[in-house]
C-alpha cells in the first residue's frame, strides 16, 4: 500500500487545512488504528525548520518505514488557545499504522537513522505519545 503523505495546519479555532490526498473519498478512516504522536515543544530558544522537516525527514522517515506507515501527518502550530497565547508545540507529526508490532517492527531498524537527523532540523527533544485511534 502506499503510504498517504498528507501536510497539515493546525488553526487556533479547531479548524485544519491540508495539501495532498485528504480531501473527499480520499481520508481514511483510522479508527483502531496506533498513531505515534512526536510533539516539538515551543520555547524560548527552541527551532525548528518546517522545510526540512516536510520535504526530507518526514518522507525520509516513510521511505524507511515502507508499506507498514499507512498514513503520515504534519502539523505546524501557529498558536495556543487563542492567537494571543503561546504556542505549546511548533510542530507536531502523526505516524499511523495498522498495529503497534507494525511500528516497533519497522522504526527499530532504521531508529538509529531517524534519530540522528533530529539535529538537522529542531534543537528540541521531541515528545513522543503511542495511542489508539477510539474516533
Amino acid at each position: 500500500m502506499k503510504t498517504k503523505f498528507f501536510f497539515c495546519v493546525l488553526f487556533s479555532l479547531g479548524l485544519l487545512a491540508c495539501q495532498g490526498p485528504a480531501s473527499g473519498s480520499d481520508s481514511m478512516d483510522k479508527k483502531g488504528m496506533v498513531k505515534i504522536t512526536i510533539m516539538y515543544p515551543a520555547g524560548e530558544g527552541n527551532s525548528f525548520d518546517m522545510d526540512y522537516y516536510a520535504e526530507k525527514h518526514m518522507p525520509m522517515v516513510a521511505r524507511l518505514l515502507g508499506d507498514s506507515l499507512k498514513l503520515l501527518e504534519i502539523d505546524k502550530g501557529i498558536a495556543g488557545r487563542s492567537p494571543e497565547e503561546p504556542l505549546p508545540y511548533m510542530a507536531i507529526g502523526y505516524l499511523y499504522f495498522d498495529k503497534l508490532s507494525a511500528y516497533q517492527n519497522s522504526f527499530g531498524p532504521h531508529a538509529e537513522e531517524i534519530l540522528n537527523d533530529i539535529p538537522n532540523y529542531t534543537n528540541v527533544q521531541p515528545v513522543v505519545q503511542i495511542s489508539k485511534v477510539v474516533e
